[in-house]
């Protein structure tokens, strides 16, 4: 007779952490994402970090099977990372699919509540957002005139977009496995953090409902943000190609 196999069930929900430099942050944030339940699994999608994120998460992946490693040697970038852990997280058959930033700046508490409102009574949402901007949000430890760039960067968004959201820039997102199937989620091609807005538009135009649920944004526990005023501005360009492209059907 052949040996008995067993098979591991389908992850109910998968956490997709894209990382660079957060060995300080990424265990401990991975131990709070699992500890929400047995049916969550995270992937970590590190582009090789110098700190040796990739190298934390590989051992720690050998004694932890709901953990998984993605090592990006080459054609890095926030982009990148982002589409390749949909991917994966597609192809471990996940009926949900979580993105985060792995700095603490976005709270694993929320989660739960994010999938309650995604899988409700409301068939029409196919993506949750953490925002700061509904009611009830809150961006922590920003002072007064960071908020205010935050809240121009998104009524510009809101504009060109033509996107009824109110925290357009939000990387904390819950996504239903139809709406990344939708929207081909594999096709995405912003190199940089310029994701979070081609995704956000894409299902815009697909019709797909959106929903905002309040969370707290909190400064980063360790470490230093690698979003530099180039990424930025880079972003802002990427915004008015998505809005040529849709012009002019190639999109």
């Amino acid at each position: 007779m052949p040996p008995e196999t067993t098979q591991r069930a389908r992850p109910a929900v998968v956490v997709t952490l894209p990382t660079y430099n957060e060995s300080e942050n990424i265990l401990p944030l991975v131990a709070e994402i699992l500890a929400l339940g047995p049916g969550y699994e995270v992937i970590v999608i590190d582009d090789h970090s110098p700190d040796g994120t990739w190298k934390i998460v590989g051992e720690a992946a050998r004694s932890e099977p709901r953990l998984h490693l993605i090592d990006r040697t080459s054609d890095r970038g926030r982009g990148r990372s982002g589409r390749d852990g949909f991917v994966k997280a597609l192809a471990m058959g996940a009926n949900v699919v979580i993105e985060m930033d792995a700095d603490f700046s976005h709270q694993p508490r929320y989660i739960p509540h994010m999938i309650r409102v995604l899988n409700g009574s409301n068939p029409v949402v196919g993506l949750v957002l953490g925002s700061r901007a509904a009611k009830g949000g809150r961006d922590a430890d920003r002072g007064f005139a960071r908020r205010w760039i935050t809240k121009l960067a998104n009524g510009y968004i809101r504009l060109f977009l033509g996107v009824a959201v109110h925290d357009c820039n939000s990387g904390f997102r819950a996504w239903k496995r139809s709406t990344l199937e939708k929207i081909r989620v594999e096709e995405t091609f912003s190199p940089g953090p310029a994701i979070v807005q081609e995704l956000l538009f894409k299902t815009a135009r697909a019709q797909i409902g959106i929903a905002e649920v309040p969370i707290e944004f909190q400064n980063r526990l360790h470490g230093e943000s690698t979003l530099t005023l180039r990424l930025l501005l880079q972003g802002y360009v990427a915004v008015l190609r998505l809005r040529v492209m849709a012009w002019t059907g190639r999109l």
